[in-house]
């Protein structure tokens, strides 16, 4: 079932025009450019509701079950990944930690800038040493005269640089491990905060990713999100951000099909067109089952949760499979393009690159196949000893 209600299908032609009209157009030259995603067309989103999907009424927000909100994603992540990671930042990130975790302070005070968009929050938890092991994370918040002293550096920060605000992971109590860790909401511009230079990725071209440093950052005790020991309380909430990755490499792949659809057909060799080959009809079918596989997977997933929390297995299945799905999906349109897919011209090329970043982005396949079998089982697994 590709669709859930008539509602979604109205919403996915909404989303899908704006995508194909306002944003497809301009996608290739802000991937080539490296341009970040114009703040005055993040406001526009806003203006749309987009932003504010899965957020709460109260807050400006629309109240909408998560797959919503996946559904917007997945159209304008089609066409163009920097929009589509607007409208992923605020329904399925950090956002939605201060949303379901957060003070009621803290949700009147960021989630309504958010919706609008004229703010943007940023998550922040791997580190120079501490990636996949993020338990090994060393920056430390000591409490000071009433607020939080907070140091040390965070890596592979998306939208680093860019955002106004970042959710930071950091360690609030000698206790080891993840008993220690919590969170803070921690404005860009507060004295102490400073940022590296832009990484030139691979992919995510469009979307900023820079280290953080913070030295002796004066955080104030009311923008304490989580307290030391709620570690897992935060990797719960972030399954939603892993659906929202998950969907992003659906709509990665569903594009290499729909390329690749139209191409077989055009192109002819052999004085026939491409889709008259079983060759290509058994590589076309073989897409289309991986693409429609994960989608169940996502939507699963998403309707478990509808405007809470989804189940972590169903999370990590879902990821695991979309976002290898979405890597030997893109590969294989480039395989039915031949050299035209090696080119920039038809955007097959950029498909992959973008495929592999949201693979190694909120989780590595690895890892989540570890989180599968420590769900089922109930358990967890000690990788260090």
């Amino acid at each position: 079932m590709r669709e859930h209600s008539e509602h979604h299908r109205e919403l996915r032609e909404v989303a899908a025009a704006i995508a194909r009209d306002r944003y497809a157009p301009h996608a290739a030259g802000w991937d080539e450019n490296r341009t970040p995603f114009p703040h005055d067309e993040r406001r526009y989103l806003g203006s749309l509701g987009f932003l504010g999907m899965a957020l709460p009424e109260k807050y400006g927000g629309g109240g909408a079950p998560l797959l919503d909100a996946l559904v917007v994603i997945e159209e304008l992540a089609k066409h163009c990944r920097p929009a589509a990671f607007q409208v992923f930042e605020a329904n399925t990130g950090p956002a939605r930690v201060v949303s379901l975790m957060g003070t009621d302070e803290q949700r009147e005070r960021f989630l309504p800038s958010i919706a609008a968009g004229d703010q943007t929050m940023a998550v922040a938890i791997s580190e120079p040493d501490a990636g996949s092991a993020a338990t090994d994370m060393t920056t430390k918040a000591t409490q000071s005269n009433g607020s939080y002293l907070l140091t040390g550096a965070k890596r592979w920060i998306s939208n680093g640089g860019e955002a106004d605000v970042y959710l930071v992971y950091t360690r609030l109590s000698d206790e080891p491990g993840s008993k220690g860790i919590g969170a803070l909401v921690v404005e860009a511009d507060r004295p102490g905060v400073s940022f590296g230079s832009q990484e030139r990725l691979m992919g995510f071209r469009g979307i900023p990713s820079a280290d953080i440093y913070f030295d002796e950052v004066e955080v104030p005790a009311a923008n304490l999100v989580i307290e030391a020991g709620g570690f897992r309380r935060l990797f719960t909430v972030f399954s939603i951000e892993r659906l929202g990755n998950a969907t992003m490499s659906l709509a990665i792949a569903q594009a290499a099909v729909d390329r690749s659809v139209a191409y077989v057909q055009e192109r002819r060799q052999f004085g026939k067109p491409l889709i008259e080959f079983q060759a290509v009809q058994m590589t076309l079918a073989d897409m289309i089952m991986q693409v429609e596989g994960a989608r169940q997977l996502i939507y699963r997933a998403a309707a478990s949760a509808g405007t809470g929390l989804p189940d972590p297995f169903e999370v990590s299945v879902a990821k695991c499979t979309a976002n290898e799905m979405a890597k030997r999906v893109t590969d294989s349109a480039m395989q039915l393009h031949g050299g035209n897919g090696y080119t920039e011209e038809y955007g097959i090329e950029r498909l992959h690159r973008d495929a592999h970043g949201w693979a190694l982005a909120g989780g590595t396949p690895t890892m989540q196949r570890i989180r599968i079998v420590s769900e089922l089982l109930g358990r967890n697994f000690d990788q260090r000893n």
